[in-house]
C-alpha cells in the first residue's frame, strides 16, 4: 500500500515541520502520531516568543482540536507519554535566519538529528500585505532551505507549494520548475531583490508621511496585487509562492528537494473521521452552504471535473523515494476524478 510505504519511510526519522499550527500541518502530525508512533522525533516549529509560549500554542491550537480525539482515545493513558517522548515544540519563525531558533544548543541538535524537513508554513490569503507574503511565502522557503542544508543527515526537504503558481493558464499545464525571473506573461525584469526594495521604499515613504496603520496595510495589499498582475499572476499569494519556488530551484545545490503543488485541499476523507476541516475556504464555503440548505440551486455543468485533493493523498508524497535533484510530483495522476455533482452529493 502506498500510504504504508510513506509511513514506513518515516519510521525512526527526526522530522522538522514548519507552520505547525496550520491546517495541513495539524493533519500531518495527527496522521503520524496515530499511524507511525515509531517516528523518532517530531520537531514542530511555531511562531512564539519562547518555548513556553510555543508549547501553550501547541496545546491550544493543535492538540486542543477535535482532530486529535481519535488518536487520544487510541493511546489512552499512554497519550501524554507519547507526546512527551516524540514531540518537541520549537519556538521559531521561518522569516528569520536559522528559522528564528535562538538556542545554540537546540540548533546544534536540530542540525545533527533532523533528516526530514517539511515546509508547510505559508500565508494563504490571496490579497495579504505584499511585505508579509514576500517574507513568508518567498523568503521563508529560502530560510528553510538554508537550514536544511546544515542538517547533517538530511534525506529530503519537502516544500508544499500550490498548483496555482501556474496562474490562469488553460489547457495542458506541465509540472516544470520555475527559472529565476521567469514570468507568466513574458514580461522581463522580475527580480526578487528589486521587489524587496520596492516594499522597503514604499514603507519608508508611507511612514515619512505619518500614514496610519490602516493606510499602510491597504497600500501593501494594493502593491502586492499590482506587482503580481504586472508579471501575469492573478494575486499576491500565488505570485509570492512562485517566487519562493524560484529561490528553492536556484539555490538548492545538492539538497534533495521535493516540491508538491496540490490544488484545492479539502477536508479529511475517512481518517481519523470524515469531513474535518478548519475554517471555510475556497470550495468549502459552497459545500457548507449547500449542507445548511442555504444554496438550493447552483448553475454549472454536472460533468465538470472539480480539481480538489483530500489530505490523505498528500501523504503519498512521503514515500521512500530516490529523490531526483529537484522533483515535482504530478497532481491528481493516480487519483479518481470527481464530477461537480459527485462532490455535491458527498458534501
Amino acid at each position: 500500500m502506498v500510504l504504508g510505504s510513506a509511513l514506513s519511510f518515516l519510521e525512526d526519522r527526526a522530522i522538522l515541520v514548519t507552520g505547525a499550527t496550520g491546517f495541513l500541518a495539524k493533519i500531518f502530525v495527527e496522521k503520524i502520531l496515530r499511524l507511525q508512533p515509531n517516528v523518532k522525533t517530531l520537531f514542530l516549529l511555531l511562531r512564539a516568543e519562547d518555548t513556553m509560549a510555543a508549547v501553550q500554542r501547541f496545546n491550544t491550537e493543535v492538540l486542543g482540536k477535535d482532530l486529535f480525539k481519535v488518536v487520544m482515545e487510541k493511546y489512552g493513558e499512554k497519550w501524554d507519554g507519547l507526546i512527551s517522548d516524540r514531540v518537541n515544540v520549537v519556538a521559531g519563525d521561518i522569516t528569520c535566519e536559522n528559522l528564528g531558533v535562538k538556542d545554540s544548543s537546540l540548533l546544534d541538535r536540530l542540525w545533527r538529528e533532523v533528516d526530514v524537513v517539511v515546509n508547510m508554513a505559508a500565508t494563504t490569503d490571496f490579497d495579504d500585505r505584499y511585505d508579509v507574503s514576500l517574507k513568508i511565502n518567498t523568503m521563508g522557503p529560502k530560510h528553510v532551505l538554508d537550514f536544511a542544508r546544515k542538517c547533517q543527515n538530511l534525506r529530503v526537504l519537502l516544500h508544499v507549494s500550490t498548483a496555482y503558481v501556474c496562474g490562469e493558464k488553460q489547457g495542458l499545464i506541465l509540472e516544470s520548475p520555475y527559472k529565476m525571473g521567469e514570468t507568466l506573461n513574458g514580461t522581463c525584469g522580475l527580480d526578487i531583490d528589486r521587489e524587496k526594495r520596492i516594499i522597503n521604499e514604499t514603507l519608508k515613504m508611507l511612514r515619512a508621511e505619518n500614514s496610519s496603520q490602516e493606510s499602510i496595510t491597504l497600500a501593501m495589499k494594493d502593491i502586492g496585487i499590482r506587482r503580481a498582475k504586472a508579471y501575469g499572476w492573478p494575486n499576491t499569494y500565488v505570485f509570492t509562492k512562485a517566487m519562493g519556488e524560484m529561490l528553492l530551484g536556484e539555490l538548492r545545490d545538492n539538497v534533495p528537494l521535493v516540491i508538491i503543488r496540490p490544488t484545492i485541499i479539502t477536508s479529511t476523507y475517512k481518517e481519523p473521521f470524515p469531513g474535518w476541516v478548519e475554517g471555510v475556504r475556497t470550495i468549502d464555503s459552497l459545500a457548507v452552504a449547500y449542507g445548511k440548505g442555504k444554496i438550493t440551486c447552483f448553475l454549472g455543468d454536472p460533468k465538470t471535473i472539480v480539481d480538489v485533493v483530500c489530505f490523505l493523498q498528500l501523504m503519498y508524497f512521503l514515500r521512500p523515494l530516490k529523490c531526483f535533484p529537484l522533483m515535482f510530483l504530478e497532481r491528481q495522476k493516480k487519483y479518481p476524478h470527481f464530477s461537480f455533482w459527485k462532490v455535491i452529493l458527498c458534501g
